[in-house]
């Protein structure tokens, strides 16, 4: 597949342009400190964070959804973690320097609802991005691939002439349902489940630079 042909590029927003583990994991171990509990490793929680709510409970209370526990505690984790998702949270180094070379339109497609998403996006100097996407816009999420053709569709690009790029099997299956190529990359929260390499992405990417590379830009 021939990098040059793309006409936009589609990011995951957590672990792909974001590190926002950091906050994730202490709104999860808030709410341990809330009921007199140690905290749980952020090594731990950090790789669970591709999964956002479902992921920080199950690691912090071993709860997951269809448990009468979950419900309650989702609530409440996302107001603790909209009351700090600021707090740590940054785009990361390398990623901020490829946003600023990339030639080529570019949009964020995440599962993160709007009340999270736009404003950290606001925040972290992301609005620049053509469109942001979060995970109720449609009323589907990841791996469903209506996310990303309204991404699409906002850029005016056909999807066959984008690529998505992110850090879980999930976006891959989002991008081939959409009918995009996808790019895999390695810095992210890549997690449990099949190695990065078994996902069936187009691309797999060590390093936010080898992106530039692939799209050919100068």
């Amino acid at each position: 597949m021939n990098g040059a042909a793309f006409a936009a590029v589609l990011f995951d927003l957590d672990g792909t342009l974001i590190d926002s583990a950091p906050d994730l994991a202490g709104a999860a171990n808030d709410m341990r400190a809330a009921r007199g509990l140690a905290p749980v490793a952020y090594e731990l929680l950090r790789e669970r964070c591709g999964s956002g709510a479902r992921g920080m409970l199950g690691g912090a209370f071993d709860v997951a959804p269809g448990d009468e526990r979950f419900e309650p505690l989702k609530h409440e984790f996302l107001d603790l973690y909209e009351a700090r998702m600021l707090r740590h949270t940054r785009v990361f180094d390398e990623v901020a320097v490829l946003l600023q070379d990339l030639t080529l339109p570019w949009g964020i497609v995440t599962n993160k609802a709007e009340r999270f998403a736009l404003p950290i996006a606001a925040a972290l100097g992301l609005h620049r991005a053509a469109a942001v996407v979060g995970g109720d816009t449609t009323g589907h999420t990841k791996p469903h691939p209506a996310p990303l053709l309204e991404a699409a569709r906002r850029l005016g690009v056909e999807p066959a002439r984008c690529l998505y790029v992110g850090d879980d099997e999930r976006d891959v299956t989002a991008g081939r349902a959409a009918g995009m190529a996808t790019a895999a990359v390695r810095w992210g929260y890549v997690g449990h489940g099949k190695p990065i390499e078994a996902w069936g992405a187009d691309f797999l990417l060590s390093v936010p630079g080898e992106l530039l590379k692939l799209l050919r830009v100068p």
